[in-house]
């Protein structure tokens, strides 16, 4: 067993999770989490608590921060939105076709001068030496710039999706899963790029979460059309109602529309090609 913890960098942000080190610590608590460039002043979202599941070795908190810590992350932060106003304003200037995403200031190492690094988005390649150099000037630091592509881009800056609440992406995604048009058809979803994709503007990553159950409603339920019989008597599957685990059924006799369970239709097939009777599809 080991006890994890969850930290934010940023209010609603992405979940990463720590060793506590045996520590205690509260929700609201600021952390010290240690990363490539140094320890990070991060939020504890979520209180440590003891796991039987094994997550490998996972980082391990570096205490709560201290005064002189918060305000080097608060100066670091002003830094950040600084330079993303300068940065913005130079792109303006040199006329390239660039979106800045999100800045990302380092300055732990003594030994190295300081690091801006400029994630921004684009439609095609960009020539931004010139920007570089009048970037370097403005900051007095060294210069990176880093291209990333419209998911990245939704992931730095966040938002709300159209269910209304933080964009997945933003708050627990760690990886991006490949998401096609073919899920989105299995679940009835119209294909419109409107209706089935992101702020991002690629198919929404939620499809990928309930495609599996999907697959397996259709694998095992009568598919529409299918003649299967029910408690109220005979009839032919109209629709399908996954959520639900149901068919809709309407009956042979009175036409009416009822819906039944996946397990009580389940099987019904069968006893119709038993009877030797053809099994005809809905009109």
């Amino acid at each position: 067993m080991a006890q994890i913890m969850a930290v934010s960098f940023e209010r609603y942000g992405r979940l990463y999770y720590l060793d506590s080190g045996g520590q205690n610590y509260a929700v609201g608590d600021r952390v010290l989490v240690p990363t490539d460039s140094g320890a990070e002043v991060a939020e504890c979202v979520w209180a440590p608590e003891w796991v039987s599941e094994d997550f490998g070795d996972l980082p391990v908190c570096g205490g709560k921060a201290s005064a002189d810590d918060l305000e080097r992350d608060a100066a670091n932060r002003r830094r950040r939105a600084e330079a993303k106003i300068v940065a913005k304003k130079l792109i303006k200037k040199h006329d390239l076709a660039m979106k800045v995403v999100g800045i990302d200031y380092l300055d732990h190492d003594p030994q190295v001068d300081q690091l801006v690094v400029v994630y921004f988005t684009a439609p095609h390649r960009v020539d931004f030496r010139s920007l570089v150099s009048d970037l370097a000037r403005a900051l007095r630091s060294r210069i990176g710039l880093r291209q990333v592509g419209a998911r990245d881009a939704s992931r730095l800056t966040g938002g709300v999706g159209s269910c209304g609440r933080e964009l997945c992406c933003a708050t627990f995604l760690k990886d991006f899963e490949p998401v096609s048009l073919r899920m989105a058809r299995d679940q009835d979803l119209p294909a419109n790029p409107l209706r089935i994709s992101g702020a991002c503007g690629r198919l929404m990553c939620c499809l990928k979460y309930e495609h599996p159950l999907y697959a397996e409603f259709a694998r095992t339920a009568p598919a529409v059309g299918s003649r299967v019989s029910t408690e109220q008597g005979d009839g032919v599957v109209v629709a399908h109602q996954v959520p639900a685990d149901s068919v809709v059924v309407r009956m042979r006799d009175s036409g009416a529309v009822t819906s039944c369970s996946r397990a009580s239709v389940c099987g019904s097939r069968a006893a119709y090609r038993g009877r030797g009777e053809p099994e005809p599809t809905a009109d």
